[in-house]
């Protein structure tokens, strides 16, 4: 498995002060999905939870829907130049008669750290049907368990406490048990390696649940948390239009701005019972 963190020499400023010292970097590596041998889509994310990272993915993109849809989940050896395993590419094989991603799913170049839709074949299939639909989820959640998520997710994320530069997304019950957190470069792959863990443990469609992200809450977060089935997606930033109007379609309660006492609803606020205490 490739390394989560790397040290690196830089000169530290201050004032008129210039000091070397040693620092620590989140790793940024490309991860090559391969679906029955066939390359599928070229993510760059911080190794670890690749497997989770995969199975989230093809959740999200609704090519699998339970743990049972998938065979195995290998990396392929000898990918790099001296022949060692580099762990950047992951060959999931799909069970039978589970249908092949189409060609909408297949991405034409690299998804950025940035982006989890990019590269997309077709516009058409930026916008997909999920299987799990939120709507029907009669879930409440308090505002005083959601004013807590934030501090929680923050001190479950190790390696940004060392690094500084990893997005985290965690999963939560509507009381505010932790049920997982994942940390990566890109905020899509925090939250497909969350999904992941879920499809894995057989827990989805994540009735229920809340999905707490920490930076802002874009469309394509909402897609994702909707194809799993998610009733709440909190995040501390602010979402887009497109994440609100999104979250509207598929009935789910959209949280932004979620920072110390306050919040703003932009979807679904039924869902939220309670004062702030």
């Amino acid at each position: 498995m490739g390394r989560v963190t790397v040290r690196t020499p830089v000169v530290r400023l201050t004032g008129d002060t210039q000091r070397r010292r040693p620092d620590t970097l989140a790793v940024e590596e490309p991860l090559e999905l391969r679906v029955d041998a066939s390359p599928l889509a070229v993510t760059m994310r911080t190794p670890g939870s690749d497997v989770e990272l995969a199975h989230g993915f093809l959740l999200t993109e609704g090519v699998i829907g339970h743990r049972t849809d998938v065979r195995t989940a290998r990396y392929c050896s000898g990918t790099g130049p001296d022949g060692r395993n580099t762990y950047n590419v992951l060959d999931v094989t799909l069970a039978a008669g589970v249908p092949r991603p189409d060609v909408g799913v297949a991405r034409n170049f690299y998804t950025t750290s940035s982006c989890g839709v990019c590269g997309k074949a077709a516009l058409d299939a930026v916008r997909l049907r999920t299987r799990f639909s939120p709507a029907d989820d009669r879930c409440r959640v308090s505002a005083a368990t959601l004013t807590a998520l934030p501090g929680a997710l923050r001190s479950a994320q190790e390696v940004f406490e060392v690094t500084g530069g990893l997005h985290a997304a965690g999963l939560f019950t509507a009381d505010g048990e932790q049920l997982v957190v994942r940390e990566d470069v890109g905020r899509h792959n925090a939250v497909d390696k969350v999904l992941g863990w879920a499809v894995q443990t057989e827990r989805v469609p994540l009735r229920g649940c809340v999905l707490m992200v920490s930076g802002r809450a874009s469309f394509e977060l909402v897609q994702k948390a909707s194809m799993a089935g998610v009733p709440v997606l909190a995040a501390v930033s602010a979402p887009s239009s497109l994440a609100a109007e999104l979250a509207r379609e598929q009935g789910m309660t959209l949280v932004g701005f979620l920072r110390g006492e306050s919040m703003n609803v932009y979807a679904g606020a039924e869902r939220i019972s309670g004062p702030v205490t």
